[in-house]
């Protein structure tokens, strides 16, 4: 049974030698670039093509032509390669289409060595571009899966090559369009050959010669296994394949149980955060090729019975009825089959959570793990901490912890104020107040307790002093820099200090005389944590604080708000650029972290404290008791 893929989904892959075969209606000319965990391309030795065809564990055609025939091997990649990209690229020359928007659909297959058909992808909804990213076969978890992408360019073949990372992608590009359109030497006899079978040796061509992170390029490399050419070209059609009957099973996956850490990494720190953000990468493509599937499930509904209706003929009789019953169960199959592709690597996702979860160190762990019992300050920061967790609609019991890496580049925004929808919109302001403020704390003991003992300080400021109870944790504790600072004077003493601390640094930063600063200028990072603003702030007080939001992060010192935006409403459009500076959290599940690369809505869900539990001030006891004594 073959797998009918749309843009975003993807598929398990055999771990044997597979063919891809591209059919495309007008010469093309096919290539392959190896990129890192990352999916960047590190060097021009890492792209296959009709000037460099042969690679460890990828050849590629040596011409552009209408059906292309590229080998993979999965097994004789090197170490180092995580991503193989499959490219097609539109040669320039009179006679052929200028953009793919005016030529065929590219078809592309995921063939096993016997011929068999694994996974299909048509390339639809292409305009402009003139070079594509058909797909990629990507390394999870030990284990070869294929995506369906479709990502085109318009600016070429050296705008891809830009977007994944090579150098010199100009110069590059022009290489690879040069040798595509030379004839290919001769063969030496008995020698397989890499090309296309099925493509005449020295056809006349339509282009014209002439003329776009972690690195393992340290990993041994595997020799690539020979490649031999089928023994006879298998027809490849140029629109789409028949899709698999209803009711078929799918097929089982080939991947091993999860394992926690096992992305790439030179740390568990580094490996655990790189497999947490897979999970993420997993889940939004996954969801949005189902959500792509069942869009096109509804356009095609629409259009079949707007066809039949406008039919004379099928107003006679049951002929009408049939056709729309028809439509109807075409329709509702092919949503039922993205069903079944959703639900299985939804279900993977979910065994890989049940083991990657308990496994996460304290930066990266809920509230509610037990590593928060053995907790001990850190001799180092981690790459990131842990603000609360994502998920989506479509398994909503599936959390994917949000990391944000440290340093922190944007100050933190807890808005305590209330929507119109969601669960912030039923409850009393005074709690979603509340909620607000202690979400804040939570954070904020957080970061104290990743960073080592004295390198991270914390100054609140509480002008009404409303706060006091929920500060009592890092009052009551010893943790705080300095006590609540109340008032105006308060606000202002504070706001202050920090802004002529990111001055001195910034100064002794641009000097290049970093040794230069104050004797006894504290060197540890510094988190301002505002509350109830903007009372107790007068004009020269908000612009202070917009100087800390924007220069502030780059001098170590790093905002934390606690704020109604309609408290500051009397400010007008003077403080937008302060609100878009910072990032915004709520105290309470809302889907307003926006995804522009793939369009979800991701809901965030705020990190909790288990019911009655003493962990917080326990890890805050600990991080005061490690705090070095000695005068600020």
């Amino acid at each position: 049974m073959t797998a009918e893929l749309v843009r975003g989904q993807n598929h398990p892959l055999p771990d044997t030698r597979l063919e891809i075969r591209i059919s495309a209606g007008n010469p093309v000319v096919a290539l392959a670039t190896l990129g890192d965990a990352d999916g960047r391309v590190t060097d021009a030795g890492r792209v296959a093509h009709p000037g460099a065809p042969a690679l460890p564990g990828v050849d590629v055609p040596r011409t552009a032509a209408a059906e292309h025939r590229l080998a993979v091997d999965p097994a004789a990649l090197p170490e180092a390669v995580h991503r193989v990209s499959v490219l097609l690229v539109l040669p320039p020359g009179e006679g052929g289409p200028d953009r793919f928007g005016t030529a065929a659909a590219p078809y592309v297959c995921v063939c096993a060595p016997e011929g068999r058909a694994l996974v299909a992808h048509t390339l639809t909804g292409l305009g402009r571009e003139t070079a594509v990213v058909a797909l990629e076969l990507y390394r999870r978890q030990g284990a070869w899966k294929v995506r369906a992408v479709g990502q085109g360019y318009e600016g070429g073949l050296a705008a891809l090559l830009a977007d994944q990372g090579l150098e010199r992608p100009t110069e590059l590009a022009a290489t690879v369009l040069e040798a595509a359109a030379r004839p290919p030497a001769p063969s030496a006899a008995g020698a397989p050959e890499t090309g296309p079978r099925d493509a005449p040796r020295s056809a006349p061509r339509d282009a014209t010669s002439g003329g776009g992170t972690i690195s393992y390029t340290h990993l041994r490399r595997r020799p690539s296994a020979p490649v031999p050419a089928p023994a006879a070209p298998v027809p490849v059609p140029t629109a789409s394949v028949p899709a698999p009957a209803s009711g078929e099973p799918a097929p089982a996956s080939p991947y091993p149980a999860p394992v926690a850490g096992d992305a790439a990494g030179w740390s568990m720190d580094e490996r655990l955060y790189n497999q947490v953000w897979g999970m993420f990468e997993d889940l939004a493509r996954t969801a949005a090729g189902y959500r792509s599937a069942r869009d096109f499930a509804e356009t095609r509904l629409d259009q079949e019975l707007d066809q039949a209706l406008s039919d004379p003929r099928a107003r006679i009789g049951g002929v009408g009825d049939a056709a729309r019953a028809a439509a109807k169960a075409r329709h509702d199959d092919l949503v039922e089959r993205a069903r079944e592709v959703l639900d299985r690597d939804l279900d993977r996702l979910a065994a890989e959570s049940e083991v990657v979860e308990p496994a996460l160190p304290v930066a990266y762990a809920r509230w509610d793990n037990p590593v928060w019992h053995a907790y001990r300050a850190p001799d180092e920061p981690p790459m990131a901490v842990r603000l609360g967790d994502l998920y989506l609609p479509e398994r909503p019991e599936l959390r994917i912890p949000l990391l944000v890496r440290l340093p922190l580049e944007r100050g933190i925004w807890v808005d305590s104020g209330r929507d119109r929808s969601g669960a912030a919109g039923v409850l009393d302001p005074a709690e979603m107040r509340r909620l607000a403020l202690d979400t804040a704390v939570a954070h904020t003991a957080r970061l104290l307790a990743v960073h080592p003992p004295g390198r991270f300080a914390v100054h609140v400021l509480d002008p009404a002093g409303s706060g006091s109870a929920a500060f009592a944790p890092l009052v009551e504790t010893g943790v705080l820099a300095a006590p609540v600072a109340r008032g105006a004077a308060g606000v202002t003493t504070v706001l202050e200090q920090l802004t002529e601390r990111v001055d001195l640094l910034q100064m002794a930063l641009r000097a290049g005389a970093p040794d230069a600063l104050p004797p006894g200028l504290d060197t540890a990072r510094q988190l301002l944590i505002v509350h109830d603003f903007p009372h107790g702030f007068d004009d020269r007080a908000v612009t202070r604080l917009r100087y800390l939001a924007d220069e502030g992060p780059s001098a170590g010192v790093h905002l934390l708000l606690v704020a109604d935006r309609e408290d500051a409403a009397a400010y007008g459009p003077v403080l937008d650029p302060l609100w878009r500076s910072l990032l915004r959290l709520t105290p309470v599940p809302d889907d307003h972290l926006a995804d522009p690369w793939v369009g979800h809505a991701w809901t965030y869900e705020p990190p909790v404290l288990p019911p009655g539990s003493a962990v917080l001030r326990q890890v805050l006891a600990h991080v005061a008791g490690a705090r070095p004594q000695s005068p600020r």
